[in-house]
Parts: C-alpha cells; structure tokens; sequence
C-alpha cells in the first residue's frame, strides 16, 4: 500500500478530489477519515496541510504527494516533480506602497518584510544584493504595510486586486508556480506512483479535448479531415448512403467552436461534440 498526500482543505481540496475521481480512483471523503483507501488498488489518500505534504514526502512518511510548486520550494525538501498538474496557478510578487520611493529590490535593503515565504524572498533578494529583515506571518500579508509593521511584502498573488485594494503595487515578480505531484527520487518509478501518473495525465488531457461526431460527403471528406485531423487520424465509418460518411475525431476543447463552424461551412450534419472522462494517448 503506498500513501498519496492530498490536501485536506483549501482552495485545492476539492478541484483535486475531483481530478483523481476522473483519473479513475474510487474513494470516499466523508469528513472525517485522514486515511482514505482507494478501492481496487494498494494507494490510500492521506488528508494533510498542504504545508507539510512535501516535507513528509521527503522524509519516506509518504510516497507521494501532491502540493505547490512555492510551498516545495520553501521548504527546501528533497523532492522531485513527477507531474505538473496546471491548476492553482498563482505568482509570488514583491509588493511596495503604490506611492512609496522603492524602485528596485535593492532599494529594500535593510528594510522590513513581512512575508509567508522567507526562504524564496532571501534568495530572490541575495541575487539583488539586498538583505531584507524578514518577518514571517502566516496566510495572507496584504494588510502588514496599511498598518505600518512592514515595508514591503513578498506574498502570493492571482490578478493583483487584493494588493491595489491594500495601496500596494507589485515591485518584482520572483516567480510563478502551480500544483505538482511530488515524490523522492527513489520512489518515482514506484509501479503505483508510475500508475497514478498514467491516471492523472489521462484525466488531464481529456479536459483539453472533447470527441466530434459528424456527416460528411464523402467528396468533401479530405477538406472534413484538414479540419478534424484526430490525435492520429480521424476515425471514418461508411454510412448506408454511399456518398456519405461518419467521422469521429478528438477536438482540442479551445478550437472546438471554430472546428465546428467549418464543419458546417463544408456542408456536415448531425456535428456533436462529447466530453471525454479519461484517456491514454
């Protein structure tokens, strides 16, 4: 049995809970169990702040886990990324009053910090040439300036609203992230870990692409194909008229409006797109 760290709560509880559903995990959260077991395989979920997955990844108290790339970082833990996940994407930025005198990074040596992530921001501002005090704070920073306890904050950010809604202003970004499956470098050829990445991956992908099914003249077909091409090749079953056939073809999700207004404009009928759960490519 190999254990999988999951955050229990957040932003990324949910949308994660979701995506190993899809990948074909069978589970039950019920709100109190920390220990979940995946029916019909050896991997079990464990519920934990998303803060202490990496670190007990590193330390083989978990074979696995999924946290945020600034979070992994921070903790300096002896990990490696096994999968990038594309969601809880987020920027860590340096912030400074909207009207205050700070031009560059090196303009806060010496000044105060409040911040969530000391490690990432002593080493972003070592590049700069600057050593900040940094004070830690936990969650949210936005508010340390507009009440005089810091200069300067490095937090995390998505569009920036909370900062312009604090008087602050983004100074420099230090650097983007997203989830990722992490895991110790021995264990990243686990059987199970290897399957969970096949799982995952699947799921990914079929959120990128939806299957179309269209009618189409079979002396309009090659033009039909330039437009559908598939992953490989479109799949083309004859129909009872024999000037007609049927073509089913994956779409990538972010084309398919286009993808099915040339379909009509070459004369298709009957185009249906379909969702797809899970795949393998």
């Amino acid at each position: 049995m190999i254990q999988i760290g999951l955050p229990s709560k957040g932003r990324l509880h949910e949308p994660l809970v979701a995506l190993l559903k899809q990948a074909g995990y069978r589970f039950r959260v019920d709100g109190r169990s920390l220990r979940i077991p995946c029916s019909g395989t050896d991997t079990s979920l464990v519920l934990l702040r998303t803060d202490d997955i990496s670190t007990l990844v590193a330390e083989g108290i978990l074979d696995a886990g999924i946290s945020t790339q600034d979070i992994v970082e921070e903790s300096q833990a002896d990990v490696v990324e096994v999968l990038k996940l594309d969601m809880g994407h987020c920027r860590i930025v340096v912030a400074v009053p909207e009207n205050g005198p700070f031009k560059t990074p090196a303009d806060l040596d010496g000044r105060t910090i409040a911040t969530s992530f000391p490690r990432l921001a002593a080493n972003f501002f070592a590049k700069h040439g600057a050593k900040p005090r940094f004070v830690e704070v936990g969650g949210s920073c936005e508010a340390m300036v507009p009440l005089g306890m810091a200069e300067a904050i490095v937090d995390i950010t998505e569009t920036g609203n909370s900062l312009r809604d604090n008087g602050l202003r983004i100074l420099s970004e230090i650097g983007s992230y997203q989830t990722v499956l992490v895991a110790r470098a021995e264990n990243a050829e686990n059987p199970e870990i290897k399957a969970l990445v096949r799982r995952i991956q699947g799921a990914l992908i079929a959120q990128t692409y939806r299957l179309v099914e269209y009618n189409i003249r079979r002396d309009r077909l090659a033009e039909a194909e330039k437009v559908t091409p598939g992953f490989q090749s479109p799949t083309v079953t004859a129909l009872e008229d024999p000037q007609w056939c049927a073509v089913r073809a994956m779409v990538p999700q972010k084309q398919l409006g286009k993808v099915m207004d040339d379909l009509e404009a070459l004369g298709a009928t009957a185009i249906i797109q379909f969702g797809i759960e899970n795949c393998r490519l």
